[in-house]
């Protein structure tokens, strides 16, 4: 008889979050340790997290964290975000040498600022014009790829277990109120550096456990409106999906659950709420092609805040738990634990119910 760990684990994956209501900062050890006891969750093809609050002395500039196969990939990625970008800042992101880690590209980041000028020309606001550069980056710009564009916020991620990614990228150093991590356990989709969770689009991070069936629908509907998605796994399609309906479409996060995890036509006709029977039946009319169909639990990620939501049948495994000003979520109470040995309120989510923690106003 094979033993866990030797054979594929279809529901693998490990996802976790940590979020201070009150702003108060944490290191990144406390995410860390949310993945240690989820560790066969993953086989060490990806690990990834996201961090808020991290770059206070650059808030009002948006982070591009970006991958480089070479030095003429960056000197020409430095030469596109130039013809729109002020860069106020450019480094190479400080990592450890860890046997590990292998096959590491070059890993940079920018603090940027949109020209007032471009943006006069073009007519769009400074969040379109980033969105664009990073699609067109990532598509365009062979060797570059933009893994991080928001503001005071950074996504970090390689192909490793996500404790050594943690220690990779040295985020014990780093300070943020709001923490998401992921353990991938790619099934469909090719594990390399840029596949690795979570995926981003300004502020907007994901984190996922599951597979997609309905990729291509959503793929095709989202790319209509200037999204591309060039990553190699589904995942990525969620992030845009989110930021079209968020912040372009500007609908609440309640909205946008229903939306993604859109309850039956069955469950919306009980609902003895006229009011909300007609909210549901216009969310699912007029968005049906970004109904996420198959088995996920996912974290989104944004500035002020964390949404974690599963699937409406519930084929992913998420709890929540409290302590204090804390809220954790996580694939497994044991991975709660490790953060907080004493959290209360452990709760399961059911399908389709969208769990959403905001800090406090002026806390972040």
């Amino acid at each position: 008889m094979k033993l866990e760990g030797q054979v594929r684990i279809p529901s693998g994956c490990a996802i976790a979050a940590v979020i201070s209501k009150e702003g108060r900062k944490m290191t990144g050890e406390t995410i860390t340790k949310a993945m240690k006891p989820m560790h066969a969750r993953s086989n060490g093809l990806g690990g990834g997290f996201a961090a808020y609050g991290i770059y206070p002395e650059y808030r009002d500039f948006y982070a591009l964290h970006i991958f480089f196969d070479d030095r003429d990939s960056r000197k020409r990625c430095e030469a596109y975000v130039k013809e729109y970008f002020e860069i106020v800042h450019g480094e190479v992101i400080p990592t450890r040498k860890l046997p590990q880690i292998t096959n590491a590209p070059m890993i940079w980041r920018y603090f940027v600022s949109p020209f007032a000028s471009v943006l006069s020309a073009q007519q769009i606001q400074e969040e379109d014009l980033v969105s664009r550069a990073v699609m067109h980056i990532n598509q365009q710009l062979h060797g570059a790829y933009v893994f991080s564009s928001g503001k005071n916020m950074g996504a970090f991620k390689a192909v490793g277990y996500p404790e050594d990614v943690a220690a990779f990228y040295r985020l014990d150093e780093y300070e943020g109120y709001s923490w998401t991590g992921h353990g991938r356990y790619p099934t469909n989709t090719p594990g390399w550096w840029g596949g690795a969770h979570p995926f981003t689009l300004l502020d907007y991070s994901i984190v996922h456990n599951g597979e997609i069936s309905s990729y291509d629908a959503n793929r095709r509907f989202i790319e209509m409106f200037g999204y591309k998605c060039t990553l190699q796994t589904d995942t990525e399609v969620i992030a845009y999906i989110m930021d079209y309906l968020l912040r372009v479409q500007k609908l609440s996060l309640r909205d946008a659950a229903n939306v993604i995890a859109a309850p039956f036509w069955s469950t919306i006709a009980a609902n003895p709420d006229e009011k909300e029977r007609r909210r549901l039946k216009y969310l699912r009319t007029v968005f049906p092609s970004l109904l996420i169909t198959g088995p996920f639990s996912i974290v989104l990620g944004f500035n002020g805040g964390l949404m974690a939501l599963n699937d409406r049948l519930k084929l992913r495994s998420m709890v929540t738990g409290e302590k204090e000003d804390l809220v954790f979520i996580a694939s497994e109470e044991a991975a709660i634990r490790a953060m907080e040995p004493e959290a209360e309120k452990i709760y399961a989510p059911a399908g389709g119910e969208a769990v959403i923690v905001t800090v406090k106003d002026g806390a972040y």
